[in-house]
């Protein structure tokens, strides 16, 4: 595997009341092509902080992000903008779909930023929203009329119609239910079998099972990492196991 993201000493730094507060500290990481990696760590620990960072959503105080061996960080807004839309999707715990328009349109609109509007989109949608569960007769609801589970979905098929080099995450199941939450987890972890390339920030035990490298974030800085082979290819109770017995030694 190749490197999709790297990070060269980065650094962010807030101000508070003239207080530096030093979020990330001289980070050197690399993301490995078509892995699921999972952020985890305590309760404003950076997490996100790190999410935006690599995702061109923030820029770093100091040092650099490389997408591919180019340097980002040196990028204006607008080719900040530019960059996200052509190479990334995102999904985050607040799904944002617009309460004005159906499923369809939701995803659509998103995706005509990037390309004109043609039947093989409309099609590649539709494909999308059933390979999610979310069947036809759901493609006219608004979000008011669907589960929680049934948007975080929708939010998913938004993510990637694009076709994404990399999908980024932030707490994706936090405002679920259980059951709707291993749905959604489900298909990530389908979009993982098929190739994609995923970074996922999540405080859960069950959600970080699913991936593939765990990274532990403390003080700015990656604390140590767990492998774990793609999820089901091992027996899933010693896989939680070695996970806990990983986030014990990182004091979780």
């Amino acid at each position: 595997m190749k490197a999709i993201l790297r990070t060269d000493k980065l650094c962010k730094t807030f101000s508070n009341e003239g207080l530096q507060q030093h979020v990330i500290k001289n980070l050197d990481l690399d993301i490995m092509e078509g892995d699921f990696t999972i952020i985890m760590g305590s309760s404003g620990s950076g997490k996100s902080t790190l999410l935006y960072a690599l995702s061109g959503m923030d820029k770093p105080s100091m040092g650099k992000v490389f997408f591919n061996d180019e340097d980002i960080s040196e990028y204006s807004n607008d080719q900040l903008a530019m960059f996200r839309r052509k190479h990334c999707g995102f999904v985050f715990q607040s799904i944002y779909l617009l309460e004005n328009m159906n499923v369809l349109d939701n995803i659509l609109t998103g995706a005509l930023v990037a390309r004109k509007n043609s039947p093989e989109l409309v099609e590649k949608v539709k494909e999308l929203l059933n390979k999610v569960g979310i069947g036809e007769e759901l493609w006219k609801k608004y979000p008011n009329q669907l589960s929680g589970g049934e948007c975080q979905r929708v939010g998913i098929v938004r993510a990637v119609v694009n076709d994404p080099q990399i999908l980024f995450a932030d707490e994706p199941t936090g405002a679920l239910n259980s059951s709707s939450g291993q749905d959604v987890l489900d298909v990530f972890t389908e979009l993982h079998e098929n190739g994609q390339s995923i970074v996922m920030v999540t405080h859960d035990i069950k959600t970080a099972l699913r991936g593939s490298r765990v990274l532990y974030f403390k003080d700015g800085k990656v604390e140590g990492e767990h492998r774990m082979e793609k999820y089901g290819s091992d027996d899933l109770k010693k896989r939680r196991e070695s996970l806990q017995s990983f986030l014990d030694e990182m004091g979780w």
